[in-house]
């Protein structure tokens, strides 16, 4: 994969992905406000928005199609985006004066395909909450919390991705391999982690560029958590060795049923027994992540390997995001 600028190509896209409008204003407000320069902005949504502001001349909004989630808003934004750098941010998050800068100097060394912010929390800007996700081998995606010392942040380990909600990316990492709707938005992190991790991209931590964490998830269902979490292993074991993951897996099997006990663990493991009776769906991954593999091995050409992802089809396509024209923007009254 190459990072080659094209003439007249910006450096960075900022999209937003949206599903509810609350939050929305609030992410707007913060982007416009410390909106670095050379930069477009794109907020990708699935309900109606009135724009009350009159801010489409600074701002494109763009329409996934119908039935979008998280997932399918980020990728019509990508879509849409002019820039070889594309920073996420969903509604909800803000961000907050010169964040982009310390991340975008990261691109400009080769291999890096991502750069995770560091998120603090809204109700005090001194204490970090998150600084991306870390994928294990059997199968669990864990939250990386840092802790602020007297000689910065420390995480006890690195990243294996930024969070869907928030990240900096490589604009063909998302084009070409893009996040799948087979483990659900609190999963997808994770299962891009694994291709990450096929291909040899460097991932980084950046604590100087800090976003502010927006409102948590909507708890899933514990079939639905089942299914994911279990789908997520067997999508990812082509990368990993598979014995030690397999061991790796029945332990996180027992916790997760530790975890949910009582009452959810019998729908956590029937979600599981789903997914393991869908195996089949994983073939095309695991030929996906093979040609990440060999590529990164320098095996095969970036051509091949952009047609080999394809082969991937649980996201959505980014191709066709319906892209509202823009008009001249209304002066706003005092």
């Amino acid at each position: 994969m190459s990072m080659d600028r094209q003439a007249g190509r910006q450096r960075l896209s900022i999209v937003i992905p949206a599903t509810e409008v609350s939050g929305l204003e609030e992410t707007l407000v913060s982007v416009l406000e410390n909106r670095p320069a050379d930069c477009d902005i794109i907020v990708a949504h699935t309900m109606r928005y009135d724009d009350p502001w009159n801010i489409r001349e600074e701002v494109s909004f763009v329409e996934p199609p119908r039935g979008s989630g998280l997932i399918g808003c980020i990728h019509a934004g990508a879509a849409a985006a002019t820039g070889d750098v594309i920073h996420v941010l969903a509604a909800g998050w803000k961000a907050t004066d010169g964040w982009t800068e310390p991340a975008l100097e990261h691109f400009a060394r080769g291999g890096v395909a991502a750069v995770v912010p560091l998120a603090v929390s809204g109700a005090d800007r001194q204490q970090p909450v998150s600084a991306g996700i870390r994928r294990s081998i059997g199968g669990r995606s864990m939250p990386v919390v840092p802790r602020r010392t007297k000689g910065g942040i420390t995480t006890g380990g690195l990243p294996s991705a930024p969070t869907l909600e928030a990240g900096f990316w490589r604009a063909d990492v998302l084009t070409d391999i893009g996040f799948s709707q087979a483990c659900g938005d609190a999963l997808a992190a994770a299962d891009m982690a694994a291709a990450l991790a096929a291909a040899k991209c460097g991932i980084v931590l950046e604590p100087r560029s800090v976003v502010v964490s927006g409102p948590s998830r909507r708890r899933r269902s514990s079939f639905v958590a089942g299914l994911h979490a279990e789908r997520l292993f067997w999508r990812s074991l082509p990368c990993d060795r598979a014995m030690p993951a397999l061991i790796a897996h029945l332990g996180e099997v027992m916790r997760h049923a530790a975890a949910t006990a009582p009452l959810g663990t019998f729908a956590m493991l029937a979600g599981r027994l789903a997914a393991v009776l869908q195996v089949g769906s994983c073939i095309p991954r695991a030929r996906q992540l093979a040609a990440l593999r060999r590529q990164a091995a320098g095996n095969d050409s970036p051509e091949e390997t952009a047609r080999t992802y394809r082969i991937e089809t649980s996201h959505e396509p980014t191709a066709r995001p319906h892209i509202e024209p823009q008009v001249p923007a209304l002066k706003r009254s005092a």
